[in-house]
Formats: C-alpha cells, structure tokens, sequence
C-alpha cells in the first residue's frame, strides 16, 4: 500500500494526441492535512474514498488505500468535503513501459496541468516524452489537497 510517485509540469498539450482515455474527476477533502488527507472523489461514474500518509523526506513514497464506494455515497460525502472541490480532466497517455496520468484542471485551477507517473521503486527508470516539464515531486504547492486550499489562479 506504498505509493511511489513522482509529479511534473506539462509544458505542451502535445500528450493528447498519445492519450488512450480521458475522465472528469471531481473531489474534495474530508481532511486536508498533509500527514493524513482523506479525499473523496468521482471520477465518470465512480466513487472512491482514499487515505493518504505524509510523504517522506524527498516526496516521492507514501503509504495510501483507496477503495471504491458507490456513486451515491461520493455524491454524499463530496457534501461534507472542506470547502475547495478540484475539478479536473485526466487523461492516460502510455509510455514506453509506463503511464502517465495528466490531470488538465480547470476551475479555480485552471491553467495547471500536471501530470503524475507511479514507479515500483524511487530509482526506477521511465522516458521523459517531449511534453514532460520541470518535476515537482515534493513540493506541496502541487498536492492536490493544497491545491483546493490555495488554487492556482490566486498565484497568478
């Protein structure tokens, strides 16, 4: 229940053309503190609740479980969320051995795409396509959970 991550700006909308899918995602924080978030979120017509722990030192591992609840049960508990939903497109775009997944946010973030590339381990190996940015692995002001907090738009 490790999950090792690391995170980038895009810098090209160039990702779209390789996208094999791509969701609306909606979700909310029921607690938003960076030791232990627990979010919930709708993504097409699913639901999960998810628990993440407080990453280590360089921002890459952290412990995190997430199960699937009923579409009812998000819509209800996106209800008692913190105030902040994050609203976002996430797209699927393989490559080579890996996937990446590149959340387009819009609303009170948009403008902010990101995309994210879990790994087995922290030294694995993975290709940087053309469209992949400056990594922000660690740096909190991308946390999702920050970002409903403090949205991209107000540090233009």
């Amino acid at each position: 229940m490790l999950e090792i991550e690391r995170k980038f700006l895009v810098s090209s909308t160039a990702f779209k053309y390789s996208a094999t899918s791509r969701h609306h995602i909606a979700q909310g924080y029921l607690n938003s503190n960076p030791d232990r978030t627990v979010r919930i979120r709708i993504m097409g017509e699913i639901g999960f609740i998810t628990i993440k722990g407080k990453s280590n030192d360089s921002g890459t591992t952290r412990f995190e479980w997430e199960t699937e609840i009923s579409l009812l049960e998000a819509r209800q508990l996106l209800k008692l969320c913190e105030d902040g939903t994050i609203e976002k497109m996430r797209y699927h775009v393989p490559v080579g051995k890996h996937l990446f997944e590149i959340d387009e946010f819009i609303g009170e973030n948009d403008g902010l795409v990101l995309a994210e590339l879990e790994l087995k381990d922290e030294a694995e190996v993975y290709e940087s396509p053309d469209w992949l940015g400056l990594e922000v692995t660690g740096d909190i002001r991308y946390y999702n959970s920050h970002l409903s907090k403090n949205p991209f738009k107000k540090w233009l």
